[in-house]
């Protein structure tokens, strides 16, 4: 153990020792004679000499490299899908719609240390309640196995989930669709866990991020019981799945215009990834893909069934709009006066800041064909229930909606003249940016998944699930 670990993932292997006492190298603490009965524990060490796979790092970019020089050292942010910029009641504290990861002022790491076997629950118990983190795996009433982890000086760990307690860093809720709102965090009806995953950051350069199940509760302990997904691996390991799962994707080609969509994977509590199980929270895990690690790329999505969190690097934010660049595409589209080919009412967007009222002069668009109008007050299909109206332009029925402009720069693939729209949401941006967006499958319920709109949420429609915006210019 005195040998400097690499960053794999959490555990490569354990040293198997005489599991009928404790190792002769441990010190009186670990020995943990309990209660006065040796037998009821056996503890060993665990090797950290690990070895990182070829694939498990990020090497920095042009535009990464620019921020090692710079203080304080930001490793990322994550981003909550479909909140458009800010909560519906404003961002405040941990809970709110994107979280930037910094280098802490003092490593708060923790790594693997020793596995305890344990034949009785007082043990177990006591062991739990040192105040070191530990995960514990119940594998019956009678035999439970915890590791002990301890402090590594070379990562930071942030903790996401739905608990408010001051250990979590990130307090998400589940989103809702559509309705750009979240339910409320302690709702029984969340599926969101309390303790969802964690993020572990090394606090050098390149600044690699890892992901994993399950965040450490208030006793720094995370439990998984007899119902829950765990096994033993072949090589003697101990791993584990939550109740509902933390399921990552990585795009193929990172967050770019070039970039196609990964396959969805399952994050275990060590760190190692999977195939998906038959339903999200199904006993029987899925196949160990060796070939794919847990390693954060810009453009990973993290879903927590019940919110997609989108994590983009340092020097993937570099190359993202600024707030002051869609400010000025807004301005730019205005300036040129677009009118209702109807009305000829002059239109403009709305301000940034101006979400959820509808101004008398906002764009609305047939997402059906792109006809950009002004709001008027007829045209309904009957026999669509008066849902559906007709374009005058071009004849054809579907939704009228009311246009706004995408305020989350994060989700931007580029700095493009917002010319398309999500359909049936109305939400504008650039062409690659609904291109990337509406080929992107997220999951929804226990097996489903479908395309959404990263800015509100809401499922695509069409058959592209977007559509080019026809603006009328002025007639002088």
């Amino acid at each position: 153990m005195g040998n400097k670990p690499s960053r794999g993932q959490e555990v490569s292997r354990w040293q198997h020792l005489d599991t009928e006492k404790p190792s002769e190298g441990l010190d009186a603490k670990r020995r943990m004679v309990l209660e006065g009965s040796p037998e009821a524990v056996t503890s060993q060490p665990i090797d950290l000499r690990r070895t990182c796979p070829k694939s498990g790092r990020i090497y920095p970019s042009p535009e990464d490299s620019i921020l090692l020089t710079k203080e304080p050292v930001k490793y990322g942010e994550l981003i909550v899908l479909g909140y458009n910029g800010s909560l519906p009641n404003g961002d405040k504290g941990r809970r709110r719609s994107r979280l930037a990861l910094y280098k802490r002022p003092k490593a708060n790491g923790v790594q693997p240390d020793v596995i305890h076997h344990i034949s009785t629950p007082l043990v177990s118990k006591a062991l739990s309640n040192r105040g070191q983190h530990s995960i514990s795996y119940t594998l019956s009433r009678s035999h439970s196995v915890i590791v002990e982890y301890t402090h590594d000086s070379e990562t930071d760990m942030f903790q996401i989930g739905r608990s408010t307690e001051s250990m979590i860093d990130f307090v998400v809720t589940d989103t809702t669709p559509a309705s750009n709102s979240a339910i409320d965090g302690q709702s029984a009806q969340s599926t969101i866990s309390r303790f969802a995953c964690r993020v572990i950051c090394e606090r050098n350069p390149p600044y690699t991020a890892r992901i994993y199940a399950a965040g450490f509760d208030a006793s720094r302990n995370i439990f998984l019981g007899e119902r829950a997904a765990k096994w033993r691996t072949p090589d003697g390991l101990m791993d584990g799945l939550t109740t509902n799962g933390v399921l990552v994707m990585h795009p193929n080609g990172g967050f770019s215009e070039d970039s196609t969509p990964g396959v969805w994977r399952e994050i275990s509590v060590c760190g190692n990834v999977y195939a998906l199980r038959d339903s999200r929270s199904a006993q029987q895990r899925g196949k160990l893909v060796e070939s794919e690690s847990n390693v954060l790329q810009d453009g990973s999505l993290i879903d927590l069934c019940g919110a997609t969190l989108l994590w983009r690097t340092s020097g993937g934010l570099l190359r993202t709009p600024t707030l002051q660049q869609l400010e000025g595409l807004r301005q730019e589209i205005n300036a040129a006066r677009p009118q209702c080919p109807v009305g000829f009412s002059t239109l403009a967007f709305p301000s940034l800041a101006q979400r959820g009222v509808v101004e008398k002069k906002q764009p609305w668009v047939y997402v059906n064909c792109g006809h950009v109008h002004g709001f008027h007050n007829w045209g309904f299909r009957k026999e669509k229930g008066g849902l559906e109206r007709e374009c005058p332009m071009c004849r054809r029925s579907g939704p009228y909606v009311p246009l706004w402009m995408g305020c989350e720069a994060g989700l931007y693939l580029d700095a493009g003249r917002p010319t398309h729209a999500f359909c049936p949401c109305g939400h504008v941006c650039s062409a690659k940016t609904v291109q990337y967006w509406a080929q992107i499958p997220l999951p929804h319920g226990t097996h489903a998944f479908h395309a959404a709109c990263p800015f509100c949420g809401t499922w695509l429609t069409g058959q592209q699930g977007f559509v080019r915006l026809i603006f009328q210019g002025p007639l002088d």
